[in-house]
């Protein structure tokens, strides 16, 4: 049982610490993407078409290779926006949808949701498995849940009271100094 928990706890710590878990591209990215990639094309193109030099008519053609990774990476958006020309492709509606995969990119699970899915699919796992090692483990895990939640509440009431009484986060500080390393790591990972 103490080898499933520390095993558990790894998990834990790994997905609520992990900041490159990222949703799955939207609509609006794989749009992006792809209008990426046409953009490039007509870069191309026109670089060809102007007799620019052999340089940057190269560079434009790389770039056009390149974003194709982009589009294989998000996929295909269900509907393509307008780009058949440099002026369709510099509609204001395109470069609002360029702002908007920006924000979207830059995105991230809430640490604490990963975490407690996490614990709900170990859950799950150990109900299947069942017999006298599934029940405990159900318990140890939904004790784990209860414990990892009022975790979030503490570290969401400190920075709350940080928030509110400058004056004492010196002292706040000073209270907290005999933490150890591990479990100043957790917490911050944790807020962030």
């Amino acid at each position: 049982m103490k080898k499933m928990s520390g095993i558990l706890l790894g998990i834990i710590l790994f997905v609520s610490g992990c900041e490159t878990l990222r949703f799955a591209p939207s609509e609006a990215q794989k749009q992006n993407a792809w209008l990426h990639n046409r953009t490039t094309q007509v870069v191309a193109e026109t670089a060809k078409e102007e007799d620019t030099s052999a340089q940057l008519q190269t560079l434009a053609k790389l770039s056009e290779l390149q974003s194709r990774a982009f589009v294989s990476y998000c996929g295909m958006p269900k509907e393509f926006p307008q780009a058949e020309m440099a002026d369709d492709i510099l509609r204001d509606s395109n470069i609002a949808l360029a702002k908007s995969a920006i924000s979207e990119s830059a995105e991230r699970p809430d640490a604490w949701q990963v975490a407690d899915s996490a614990l709900e699919l170990a859950i799950g796992i150990s109900a299947l498995l069942g017999g006298v090692y599934g029940t405990r483990a159900i318990r140890f895990l939904r004790d784990a849940r209860t414990k990892s939640k009022a975790l979030k509440e503490i570290i969401t009431g400190n920075e709350i009271f940080k928030k509110q009484n400058d004056p004492s986060i010196a002292a706040f500080k000073q209270a907290h100094g005999n933490q150890s390393p591990q479990t100043r790591q957790i917490v911050t990972q944790m807020k962030t």
